[in-house]
């Protein structure tokens, strides 16, 4: 009868391994590719610029944010054709220099902090490959349920796998003894 019980519940576990498995694979497909691509993103600059430096590291050296932001303006728009706004500054003491990232068209536009000169205008690949990743690419509801839905289907996959490599053996063991 235990023995029974045990074939039965292995079937059940194959079952739910089997359908999980089905509706979780173009996600996990999905979230395994573009987890690599950001795994490179600072190794590749197509995915992302690299980080340059500025003159100085001294911040009472540097030109005001207003300046940043202007200087940063002017060199999207003059590769866009258009006005796009701001999105935030990403400070940068260390390396001497502003990263301004826009709105829209993940563009990002690196300004020298003490010289206010434009030093790159870039596309940030990564940060849409980063929006499919972790799904907010459709919108913030969407990311709950696609990651709680990836999680929990990893989730129930590795213990249904785990079991299904496991019950044999238990079933194996039966027969012998």
């Amino acid at each position: 009868m235990a023995l029974q019980n045990l074939v039965h519940r292995l079937r059940q576990f194959r079952t739910w391994h089997h359908w999980v498995g089905i509706s979780v694979v173009l996600f996990m497909l999905i979230t395994s590719v573009t987890g690599v691509l950001l795994g490179w993103k600072k190794n590749v600059e197509v995915l992302q610029p690299a980080t340059l430096k500025g003159e100085s590291k001294n911040l009472h050296e540097w030109v005001s944010f207003d300046k940043v932001a202007t200087a940063a303006a002017h060199a999207v728009d003059s590769v866009v054709g258009r006005a796009i706004e701001m999105d935030r500054m990403d400070v940068r003491p260390d390396k001497g220099m502003i990263k301004v990232l826009f709105k829209e068209g993940y563009w990002e536009v690196q300004v020298d902090g003490a010289s206010g000169k434009v030093l790159s205008v870039a596309q940030r690949h990564a940060d849409w490959i980063e929006h499919i990743h972790d799904g907010s690419i459709i919108s913030d509801g969407f990311k709950l349920l696609y990651t709680n839905y990836i999680g929990f289907g990893l989730l129930l996959l590795s213990i249904t796998g785990f079991w299904l490599w496991y019950g044999p053996r238990r079933i194996r063991k039966a027969k012998q003894g």
